[in-house]
């Protein structure tokens, strides 16, 4: 089918995840991503390698994150190559980097000296904290936005826990992909590109809007009694846990038979009963109970069990992807993974190419011209 990005052009000098990420999400929508990457060794994400596990001499996070797209080889330190990559960018849609604050600079790439070369560019530049500010030189981490951000602090009561994921990176993907998908729009309006920049700490503040907005203004002076509702939480039943959506305190009362007079406790009170009250009782049993009873909750997994749910089965989450033997006549290598999480006009968005080999589309030194028959979306 006809996917909305179909006929854009992406050059994606990215690295490792939040960038890559971004434009896999464009190729999702049907862009045809070029990823740039230096000889010998490609990008960092090739070799950084997410639970050990390898495919076809490349890790299987690159693969989870690069499929759909193509790749060539240019030395950008070499004035020659440069120059070539710089008549890529002449006629792409759309460049994404996520170097370090001042590499772009130094090779002619950044914003301001490639729109001359191409006014209708779309350039997204992600960084850790910022283009400004006194950690705007600062290379960018994931454990380190989530902590710099007072992100840790949410759900770990009188200690820090960070999230398990790389939560900054993927959320700022999202982002950038947003404000490239907002750009090219405009494109189509006007012929005219633009600049989208964010970063890992601004990602992770967004993600903390309403924290952040009730600590930025006084309270009420005169505020109204509050409304009893338990927060969101998790307990320990006899075979496992139960996660609970926020909650009216007679609800769960009313399903959990709860002795006259509980209704005027506080919520410590009510929390404490209530957990002793599920500690006795299996998962399953209280999930049908309590839904019954119109009480948002569900079992807690673990991703195994995930896996064998029937929820998972029923989302479809999955795609097999499928990158060429490295010889003739060589098996090739397929892979599972998951899918882009939209659909369009109802259709789920797969597809079956695999990442590509360093330098699949070539070498630019050897005539190597990956945008041949691509012009760009707008003139």
């Amino acid at each position: 089918m006809g996917l909305p990005l179909a006929g854009v052009v992406v050059l994606d000098f990215s690295q490792f995840l939040a960038g890559p990420v971004a434009a896999l999400r464009l190729a999702d929508l049907g862009a045809r991503v070029v990823k740039v990457e230096r000889p010998v060794t490609g990008e960092i994400g090739r070799t950084l390698a997410f639970a050990g596990r390898w495919a076809d001499e490349d890790t299987v996070s690159f693969h989870a994150m690069n499929r759909n797209k193509e790749a060539v080889v240019a030395d950008l330190k070499d004035p020659g190559e440069l120059e070539l990559v710089r008549g890529l960018v002449a006629r792409a849609d759309v460049l994404i980097h996520n170097f370090r604050p001042g590499v772009m600079e130094r090779l002619g790439l950044d914003y301001e000296s490639v729109r001359a070369l191409n006014p209708g560019l779309v350039y997204a530049a992600a960084s850790g904290y910022g283009a400004d500010g006194p950690w705007a030189d600062r290379p960018g981490q994931d454990l380190l936005a989530q902590s710099v951000s007072a992100l840790a602090w949410v759900g770990g009561g009188d200690r820090p826990v960070t999230v398990g994921l790389s939560l900054a990176d993927h959320l700022m993907s999202c982002h950038l992909a947003e404000g490239v998908t907002a750009l090219l729009v405009r494109k189509l309006r006007t012929g005219r590109g633009g600049l989208i920049e964010t970063s890992l700490l601004e990602g992770m503040l967004d993600l903390q809007f309403e924290r952040l907005t009730a600590c930025l203004n006084p309270p009420a002076t005169d505020p109204p009694p509050p409304d009893l509702v338990l927060p969101s939480a998790l307990y320990a039943t006899a075979d496992g846990h139960l996660a609970i959506a926020p909650t009216r305190p007679k609800t769960l009362f009313r399903a959990l038979r709860a002795p006259a007079g509980m209704e005027v406790g506080g919520v410590e009170q009510v929390g404490r009963w209530v957990a002793e009250r599920l500690a006795v009782g299996r998962t399953a049993d209280w999930v049908e109970m309590l839904g019954a009873a119109g009480v948002d909750c569900v079992p807690l997994r673990t991703l195994d069990e995930v896996i064998g749910s029937a929820e998972f089965a029923a989302v479809g989450m999955t795609q097999v992807v499928e990158r060429e033997p490295a010889e003739p006549g060589g098996e090739p290598l397929r892979l599972t993974t998951t899918r882009s999480p939209i659909r369009i006009d109802g259709q789920v968005l797969r597809a079956g190419r695999s990442a590509p080999r360093l330098g699949a589309q070539g070498r630019l030194r050897d005539g190597a011209d990956p945008l041949a028959a691509d012009p760009p979306i707008a003139q």
